[in-house]
Parts: C-alpha cells; structure tokens; sequence
C-alpha cells in the first residue's frame, strides 16, 4: 500500500497538507496539528510517512523522530467522531502532591529575590514603551495561531500577524500556539478557547502566588536550575508566572517537573495547555503593567 496517497482526505487536511510552513516558521507545531486530524483517516506508520514526504521539502531536515513525536503525542487529544461532532479523550487529571513548606522554607531561605532574578536575566526590559509585540515575536516566531484576551470571556483565536499591534493592551494568551482556529468545550459548544484546539505544549507555564513577591523569585530561580526558563512575568497583582520552554519535551517528564514546582506551592492549573496565563508586558484590566523581569529566549533557538 501507498501510505502517502492522500486521495479520500477531506478537503480541509489536504488544504492543511498544502501548506506546510517552511523552516523556521513553525514546522513542528505544523505535524502535531495535521497528525491530529489524519488520526482518524490514517494508522500511524501511514501518518509518518505522509508528514515525512510532505516536509521534505521544508528547508530543513525534519528527524524521523521528531516526526514520530509528533505523531504519537496528537493521538492522546486526536479528533474522534463524536455525539457532538469531533470530540477530543483528555487524559486522566493528575494527582498533585501537597505542599512541602519544609523544601520550600529552605529554597527561600538559600537564594535571592526579585533583584536577583531581575539582575540574571539576559535580556532586560528597562523601556516604558511596551515591548509585547517583539517578546511574543521571539516566544512564538513565524506566524502560528494564538489565543489571545481581553478577559476569560473576551478573546479570540488568530495568526498571530493578525494580532500585530493589538497584544499590548491585552492580559491573556495560552502559552502554547493553537492548532484550530476553533474548537470545541466539554459541553460540546465551539469556542476559539479550548482544550480541544490547543496544540502541542510549547511553554510550561509555573505561577506562584502565595507569599511575598521576592518568595516567588526565589522559587522560580531555584526552578530555573532545573529547566530552561524563558520569561518571569509579574501579573500586576500578587504572583509571578515562570515561562519553561518544553516543545518536544515528554509529557512524564513534565508532569513530574510540574508536580515538583506544586510541591513548591506553584498553582497546579498551569498544567492545562489551554490555561490563560499573562500576557508578557501586556496590561491587566485595572491598568497595572504585566511586568517581565526576566527574558531569556534562548532555549528557543537553540
């Protein structure tokens, strides 16, 4: 059999196929979301080899393993023909641990503050102009879909040239590009904000909120030795959000890095790929500043 025929693909995959993006543009969130859907028209090994033959010509060599990553990881939120349309199976909830205020006392108590981590940023973010525009262009390069917000109920789906000038007067995005403009909720409603249409995780965002601000600095510092932290933002109100780049990290061994941050007394609700956390210098509903005390994008390009 020929696993790279596409004849009897709906139109909108082979539409999806035609435009792969070239290097640097956002190749690898390209397979998750293309894998995504062929999950239900293909099995695996043909799914593999219809990507493999589709990025050949991308600009850059495309590993087989990358393309298999890609592949297994869009099964576990795959569309499925459903009651409600496509509906997608999440995993089970993870079972968080409770907090260790012993292992958290000492990591305060050892390192730093606010200063300290501001000082340890590579890139410092010291204009008043806003900056949101040129630090989401590092975080998210090329041109993929974002889900961006005035508030939990005013938002919107776009590429993200769409949102070219808009983001700095906003306070949410999802850490993680999207792979469908629309998706559909638990109840089977569509929305632009979804579980449904998020794609791969792209950033695992860690938030601490309890305690003083230095506190969190602490912890996040202390996280930073153990994963390539991206960004802090501050959320013009009482907690610190640390950005960890993790694109083509195992689900486990995030799980395991997450679960070890909640130990630390970070919000456990960050897990969800879809969350809304703050947007980067972008501007919370009372005014204040999303300040970013730390950017570092180069895990990004690396």
């Amino acid at each position: 059999m020929n696993t790279t025929r596409t004849n009897e693909l709906p139109r909108f995959i082979l539409d999806l196929l035609a435009a792969c993006p070239r290097a640097g543009e956002g190749v690898h969130p390209w397979l998750f979301k293309v894998a995504r859907q062929l999950h239900a028209h293909r099995d695996r090994a043909a799914i593999v080899a219809l990507l493999a033959a589709t990025v050949a010509d991308c600009g850059r060599h495309v590993p087989l393993s990358e393309i298999e990553s890609a592949v297994d990881k869009a099964k576990d939120c795959a569309w499925q023909p459903g009651r409600n349309g496509f509906l997608n199976s999440p995993a089970p909830a993870p079972v968080w641990p409770a907090l260790n205020a012993k292992a958290r006392a000492e990591i305060v108590a050892d390192g730093g503050g606010l200063v300290d981590l501001w000082e340890a940023s590579p890139i410092r973010i010291e204009s008043n102009d806003p900056r949101t525009e040129e630090i989401v262009d590092m975080l998210f390069p090329g041109d993929p879909l974002l889900c961006c917000g005035k508030s939990n109920s005013d938002f919107d789906t776009r590429p993200r040239e769409a949102w070219r000038g808009q983001l700095s007067a906003l306070q949410l995005i999802a850490p993680s590009p999207m792979c469908a403009i629309e998706g559909v909720t638990k109840e089977g409603k569509p929305s632009r904000h979804t579980l449904n249409n998020t794609g791969l995780r792209y950033f695992l965002v860690v938030e601490f909120d309890s305690g003083p601000i230095d506190t969190h600095a602490a912890l996040l510092l202390h996280l930073a030795s153990r994963a390539p932290m991206v960004l802090a933002v501050h959320s013009g109100g009482k907690s610190l959000h640390g950005w960890f780049y993790c694109a083509g990290q195992l689900e486990e061994r995030l799980r395991r890095f997450m679960a070890y941050a909640v130990s630390l007394g970070a919000d456990h609700a960050t897990w969800t790929r879809s969350q809304f956390v703050r947007m980067p210098d972008g501007r919370r509903s009372n005014g204040r500043r999303q300040t970013v005390y730390f950017f570092n994008p180069r895990p990004i390009k690396q």
